[in-house]
């Protein structure tokens, strides 16, 4: 059985190892201590919400990280979804699926109006979950980065 509930300071260690996890998916070198820097500082600013997936056991094995915003033309609340993340073991369980469902009740409990995430292109497996959920591509808008050194 998968429990999904908000992350507490008490997950710090294990959700430190996700984050690592995810960051080593995405080609950045390990850095568990700076993995665990970065959600003490979440944690210490309340800048982020943080839901992690367990197992029968209480072992974390996903998490899923919102940020809050707002949007000046739609006049509403949005939440980026910036990270998602499942144990390689865990996949294809259900688990990304109960993490982004809980995702959109907790937006739905607290009147957000949009979810709004992004995917690298080749993320194939990601956008098949994503799509399977309702969520749509976005064809409006272009995205752009600006790396600032």
């Amino acid at each position: 059985m998968i429990n999904i509930r908000s992350a507490v300071l008490a997950d710090l260690e294990a959700l430190s190892g996700l984050l690592d996890g995810y960051r080593q998916f995405y080609n950045q070198p390990s850095d568990i201590g700076a993995a665990r820097d970065f959600l003490r500082q979440r944690f210490g600013q309340a800048d982020s919400r943080i839901l992690v997936s367990e197992n029968s056991d209480g072992n974390l094995t996903g998490f899923v990280q919102l940020y809050p915003g707002v949007s000046t033309v739609g006049l509403n609340a949005r939440w980026t979804l910036n990270d998602l993340f499942v144990l390689p073991e865990c996949r294809d369980k259900g688990t990304g699926r109960a993490l982004m469902e809980a995702v959109t009740q907790l937006a739905r409990e607290h009147g957000v109006a949009r979810l709004i995430l992004m995917t690298q292109v080749e993320n194939e497996r990601a956008q098949q979950l994503y799509e399977s959920l309702g969520w749509q591509r976005n064809t409006a808008f272009y995205g752009y980065l600006l790396d600032i050194k």
